[in-house]
């Protein structure tokens, strides 16, 4: 059972450290510990911080993408370049993540407008730095260029454990990568199911690349209850 945080478990929050796991989560998460060799939550969250807020033992956590094992910091000039960059835009902020930056934009007056501007402003940036951006809900994050994010996570735990069949359930664009890892994992045999969590913010090609869809976090816990 492999699974996404923010927007899949938690609703989403006006700022990341405002967000909690549905009511159930829990409950639900620590059902399918005892039941499943697996249980995981691949996230853009640091590994620290989604364990704190899971709290259920026996949870595997791939933080920030399944980069962080991996990846040391951005370098400070690049982090003041793109504070910088995101300066002129009211209502945009930058989350230092380690080896990434997350400039989050939600708050802005005119969202569309200062998704515009970050992405302009930013793309110069990534590039000099050896970085590409990464799109999500009011989000525009810059990570290091041509490593596995989500999909490589999802390959390693597939490896690494050892399993023959895989749930992932994600609400955004970051998990159409873990989606095509299971897909991958299928032609090679292994039975896989790819859930979208859908929400007024869901890409529709991440709903087109599912094959059950549930209505936002509550609904995914209601499935999880279900399979436990």
């Amino acid at each position: 059972m492999l699974l996404d945080f923010d927007g899949s478990l938690a609703g989403i929050a006006a700022r990341p450290e405002l967000a909690r796991p549905v009511e159930g989560a829990r409950e639900a998460l620590a059902a399918l510990v005892g039941r499943f060799r697996v249980v995981a939550i691949v996230s853009g969250r640091r590994t620290a911080e989604v364990a704190h807020l899971v709290a259920v033992p026996g949870i595997v956590v791939c933080g920030l993408y399944g980069l962080e094992e991996s990846s040391g910091r951005a370098p400070a000039a690049v982090s003041a370049r793109v504070e910088s960059a995101v300066a002129p835009v009211r209502g945009a902020w930058v989350e230092h993540k380690g080896p990434t930056l997350a400039v989050h934009y939600r708050r802005a007056a005119d969202p569309g407008r200062a998704r515009s501007a970050l992405v302009s402003a930013l793309r110069p940036i990534a590039k000099a730095a050896g970085l590409e951006i990464v799109e999500g809900k009011m989000v525009v994050e810059l990570v290091p260029a041509g490593r596995p994010r989500k999909g490589g996570a999802v390959e390693r735990l597939l490896v690494e454990h050892e399993l023959s069949a895989a749930m992932f359930a994600g609400d955004d664009v970051a998990d159409l990568e873990a989606f095509e890892a299971l897909d991958r994992a299928a032609r090679r045999g292994a039975l896989t199911l790819k859930v979208a969590v859908r929400g007024p913010e869901t890409p529709e090609e991440l709903v087109r690349a599912a094959d059950v869809t549930v209505v936002g976090p509550s609904g995914l816990v209601e499935l999880l209850r279900l399979l436990a």
